[in-house]
C-alpha cells in the first residue's frame, strides 16, 4: 500500500491543491493528514472542507495545535498565531469547528503511528528539533514508524538496536529504505508554511510493502497564497514567510 502523508496545511489552499495534484499521479491508496489544517493562511474553510471530503473517502486525520486552538479560546499561542486563529474561528461554521475539535491526537495503524507533534506528549505539542526530542518520541511508542509534523522542516530519525538515536535531512524524491532492525521517526515538512528555506510545499509518501519513504517538494502559486493573506488583513509576517520559508 502506498500512503501519502501531509502535515501543516495551515489554510494554504494553493499549496494543498498542488500537493494533492502531485499525489494523484503517484497511485496513492490512502491519505493521512497530520494536523494543523488551519492557522496562518487565508483559506481555512476550503482546506477544512477538502480534508473532510478526504475523510469521507477513507483518509486518516489527527489534530494539530492550531486545530485545537480554534475550539479552545484559552489555548496558548504567540500573538501572530492568536490573531490568525481568532480570524479563522469567525469564518468557520459550527460544524467545521466541531470537526476540528473532534479529531484524535494520535492514530495507530498496524506498525505505524500518526501524531501531530510527538508521541511522547501529544497533547502538549512539543517540537522535535533534534536527537533528544526524537529519542523521547521514539521511546514513547513501540511503533515501527512514527510520523509527525509541527516543525515545518523535514527530518528522518531512527533508533538503533543498541539504543542510539541517529538522524539526517532526507533528500527530495529519493526512496529511503527503512531498515527493519531500527525504529523510525519521520518528521514531515509543511504543506502550507515551509520553514527550511525552501518555499515549495512538502509532503511524503510511504510504501508499506517495501518499507520505503519518499519526501516530496511541490512548487505552488506562492504569490496567490500571499496575496490572499494580505487581502484578509492578517499579520504581514504570515505572507512574507511563504517566500523566505523561515
Amino acid at each position: 500500500m502506498r500512503i501519502a502523508i501531509l502535515s501543516d496545511i495551515h489554510a494554504n489552499l494553493e499549496a494543498l491543491t498542488a500537493c494533492m495534484d502531485d499525489a494523484a499521479g503517484r497511485s496513492i491508496d490512502r491519505y493521512v493528514f497530520l494536523g494543523d489544517i488551519v492557522g496562518y493562511g487565508a483559506d481555512p474553510v476550503a482546506c477544512v472542507e477538502h480534508v473532510r471530503q478526504e475523510v469521507a473517502r477513507g483518509a486518516v486525520v489527527v489534530r494539530g495545535n492550531h486545530d485545537e486552538a480554534v475550539a479552545k479560546t484559552a489555548f496558548k499561542l504567540n500573538e501572530t498565531a492568536r490573531v490568525s486563529i481568532e480570524w479563522t474561528r469567525a469564518l468557520l461554521s459550527a460544524e467545521q469547528r466541531a470537526f476540528l475539535a473532534g479529531l484524535p491526537l494520535s492514530i495507530a495503524d498496524e506498525d505505524r503511528l500518526y501524531v501531530h507533534a510527538s508521541a511522547a506528549k501529544p497533547a502538549e505539542y512539543p517540537y522535535v528539533h533534534g536527537f533528544g526530542e526524537a529519542m523521547q518520541s521514539l521511546s514513547a511508542t513501540d511503533a515501527r514508524v512514527t510520523f509527525v509534523g509541527h516543525v515545518h522542516a523535514p527530518a528522518l530519525y531512527n533508533l538503533t538496536v543498541t539504543g542510539k538515536t541517529m538522524g539526517f535531512t532526507p533528500f527530495t524524491d529519493v526512496a529511503i529504505p527503512l531498515s527493519p532492525r531500527r525504529r523510525w521517526l519521520s518528521v514531515l515538512g509543511a504543506v502550507g508554511q515551509p520553514r527550511d528555506g525552501i518555499p515549495s510545499a512538502a509532503y511524503c509518501f510511504y510504501e508499506t510493502t517495501a518499507a520505503e519513504i519518499t519526501y516530496v517538494r511541490v512548487p505552488y502559486d506562492v504569490e496567490s497564497a500571499a496575496a490572499k493573506i494580505r487581502a484578509a488583513g492578517l499579520p504581514e509576517s504570515l505572507w512574507k514567510r511563504l517566500f523566505n520559508a523561515r
